[in-house]
């Protein structure tokens, strides 16, 4: 397509929101979208694209262009795709026959897959030869995958309606998980202004996402706790394996979350979520020993999710991820006394780091609040083996 100068300045302006000020990319361009209401759909296809191929191999692309100036790093993308730039006066002072070489030349790991050195090296400790592959498969956009709510619909009467919208969907198959009700869309389209998605049909969600519901084992009638729901994924997928029968409290530490978790119960058919805020850890307190299932989808790197924000790469720091792994280690000690005798626990993250996951789970089992528990099964979902994002989650009972 033709390049307008206003959608490449937005790209701009925009690069130096993500990387200057440290915003969040979807929350970036969402705020460019909301301004630019007249903009069609191709015009935001090739924004959000653009900003997020840069994004993702910003660091490749600094090391062709020698700069990380926000339009030196589209120059480098555009130089990419054309092998030429256009005639701009921004572009005037790039070396275009050193941008050749540098393009052409092999280049570190770390730089071809554009992630920092930190994360180059602690990836490389933990997963050795299978570092590249997983760098490959994280630096792919992720495709739309959507849940069935089968409280109000079935797989292919969904199927059929979204055609007659001009969105086309087919189930997920999958050799190793069970994903009824699991549809992948065969090109990226916008979802949100469907009818099907008004009545409350489907649920955007990642499959590899979709596979921790099931596994907190789930019955109508059952008392379920989420105990950090965020925007509430989970917790309608619970409901609607629960076959809208029983209780879920989905609680968690940010109000606004649990305002959106209401709307999407609303629009799905959902009543039996309650909402409540954790305030202070009393909320945790007086919950003690009160539900059959416990799942605690805790705060994490979100390491297995950089196909959808591929700017934690540059956000995240060794700091964080020793901060978080106090965190879960907190969350999984005091939140696994909501559980009753006899019930399960689920404990699951969207990281692949071992240290978040499997170890863990091994330093529960260990302490003192872990002496009652043992562990049931662990799942991984790989994104570089099974094309999904990546997530952990390890099944513990209560004795």
């Amino acid at each position: 397509m033709p390049l307008h100068l206003h959608l490449i300045d937005a790209i701009v302006a925009a690069l130096d929101e993500i990387i200057i000020d440290q915003r969040y990319a979807d929350k970036v361009i969402e705020r460019i979208f909301k301004k630019n209401r007249k903009w069609g759909a191709r015009d935001r296809k090739f924004v959000a694209e653009s900003i997020y191929e840069i994004i993702r191999h910003r660091r490749r692309f600094e090391y062709i262009a020698d700069s990380s100036e926000s339009w030196d790093l589209l120059a480098a993308y555009l130089f990419q795709s054309m092998n030429e730039l256009p005639n701009w006066e921004e572009f005037e002072r790039l070396d275009l026959d050193q941008m050749k070489k540098r393009n052409s030349e092999e280049k570190p790991p770390q730089v071809a897959n554009s992630f920092p050195d930190w994360l180059h090296e602690l990836g490389q400790a933990e997963f050795t030869d299978q570092w590249t592959k997983l760098m490959n498969a994280l630096n792919r956009p992720a495709e739309v995958f959507l849940r069935v709510n089968t409280l109000k619909a079935q797989t292919l009467p969904l199927i059929a309606e979204l055609a007659n919208e001009e969105i086309e969907a087919e189930v997920v198959k999958s050799s190793e998980f069970q994903l009824p009700s699991t549809l992948k869309l065969a090109k990226r389209k916008n979802v949100f202004t469907t009818q099907a998605f008004r009545s409350g049909y489907f649920e955007v969600q990642d499959a590899g996402s979709q596979l921790v519901a099931p596994l907190v084992d789930v019955a109508p009638g059952m008392r379920v706790v989420d105990a950090c729901a965020g925007a509430g994924g989970k917790s309608l997928h619970l409901a609607a394996l629960m076959k809208n029968k029983g209780k879920i409290i989905s609680m968690d530490i940010h109000d606004w979350k649990l305002k959106e978790l209401k709307v999407r119960a609303a629009r799905g058919g959902v009543d039996i979520i309650e909402t409540k805020l954790i305030d202070s850890s009393k909320t945790i307190k007086r919950l003690e020993n009160s539900f059959d299932r416990v799942l605690l989808d805790v705060p994490c790197s979100g390491l297995g999710v950089l196909r959808r924000n591929p700017d934690t790469k540059w956000k995240l720091t060794m700091i964080e991820i020793d901060r978080l792994i106090l965190l879960q280690r907190e969350i999984i000690s005091d939140y696994s006394g909501m559980c009753k005798p006899g019930g399960k626990m689920v404990y699951a993250t969207c990281s692949i780091l071992h240290r978040e996951n499997e170890d863990q789970v091994k330093w529960f089992l260990a302490s003192p609040e872990g002496a009652h528990w043992t562990l049931e099964k662990e799942e991984r979902i790989w994104p570089h083996v099974h094309g999904f994002d990546g997530f952990y989650a390890a099944v513990l009972k209560k004795n």
